[in-house]
């Protein structure tokens, strides 16, 4: 078979990641697959799965109510779908490991993230240096990415200054949105949605630019994207965010987890109407997350694309490369 060695390769890295968690004193858990919430995230479409359920687009919400049941340093490796979702680095099916630490900070998983980086690099003998194929490599990339160099941290708005000439404050009209990416040289609607001209912007000038000769964490990401984060108290129109970029792959995304279940009703309210406006399905507000939020304690939280790490760690050009079957192939 083809992918033998790729699939070696990866039970080797679940057992290499599963024992770092394990002796950082996490405990593994299980959480449903079939929910009748599965989140209210704009790009996110969920797969019906009978009776008024969905298949998770993540586990997030189940394990933010067990940390809030007492739990507080829990981690689990599961399967997550989302619909329409195919590509080299996306399937509709794939493998999250995603984790919690009550009392935590974002400094904490960024460290949880280089450290389970060197684990899977070791894991598969890639370690420090790995090879970046040539569709992965951006503008200026080369062939390989360095994994034992510090992991290079910088801001949102520190990125779009310096690589698209842009000062977001974060609290910008659509309209306004939307003169700056053409002045940046995105071509976008004049109607598009306010995330819809960022994430073109970011996609046209900054992720090309990330995790190219390190790993990249990119933080500080303004109040509209990021739903389920708190807002920075120094920074208003901020919120407690990283993502993870490496070898032309994104591969975690973290938050200083939001607790207020007043605000994060309000939250949810805005983006069911503004999946309503965008004819999308609207899904259940999952009540019961609301009511375990003030239970909760400060809490930072973060899901790795498991996949992913394999890609990167392997080389590898596709998911398809890393997975045993590929959702065309079942």
């Amino acid at each position: 078979m083809a992918r033998r060695p790729a699939l070696e390769a990866r039970a080797r890295v679940l057992r290499a990641v599963r024992a770092y968690f394990e002796g950082q004193g996490f405990l593994e858990v299980e959480t449903p697959a079939r929910v009748f919430s599965p989140g209210q995230e704009v790009h996110l479409d969920a797969l019906p799965a009978g009776g008024g359920r969905y298949l998770i687009t993540s586990p997030e919400y189940h394990m933010k109510r067990l940390v809030a049941g007492g739990l507080p340093r829990i981690v689990q490796f599961c399967r997550c779908f989302r619909a329409e979702e195919d590509g080299p680095f996306h399937q509709p099916e794939f493998t999250m490991v995603e984790w919690y630490c009550a009392g935590g900070s974002l400094a904490n998983l960024m460290r949880d993230c280089e450290a389970i980086v060197e684990v899977a690099a070791r894991a598969v003998g890639r370690w420090p240096r790995v090879a970046v194929p040539e569709t992965r490599r951006g503008p200026s990339g080369g062939d390989a990415i360095a994994l034992d160099l510090p992991f290079e941290r910088t801001t949102v708005r520190d990125l779009l200054r310096i690589h698209a000439g842009v000062d977001l404050r974060g609290d910008e009209s659509e309209a306004e949105m939307y003169k700056l990416a053409s002045r940046a040289g995105c071509r976008v609607a004049p109607d598009a949605a306010w995330d819809d001209v960022f994430y073109q912007l970011f996609l046209d000038r900054i992720e090309t630019r990330l995790g190219i000769e390190r790993p990249t964490f990119v933080l500080d990401w303004p109040v509209p994207l990021g739903a389920l984060a708190r807002r920075k108290p120094d920074e208003p129109l901020t919120v407690e965010r990283f993502e993870l970029y490496a070898g032309g792959l994104e591969l975690a995304n973290a938050f200083g987890e939001l607790t207020d279940p007043v605000e994060q009703r309000r939250r949810f309210e805005a983006e069911t109407a503004c999946r309503k406006e965008r004819g999308k399905a609207v899904y259940p507000v999952d009540e019961k997350l609301l009511d375990a939020l003030p239970h909760m304690p400060p809490t930072c939280g973060i899901a790795l694309g498991f996949d992913r790490l394999l890609m990167l760690v392997l080389g590898a050009s596709s998911i398809r490369e890393v997975m045993a079957f590929a959702h065309d192939e079942v």
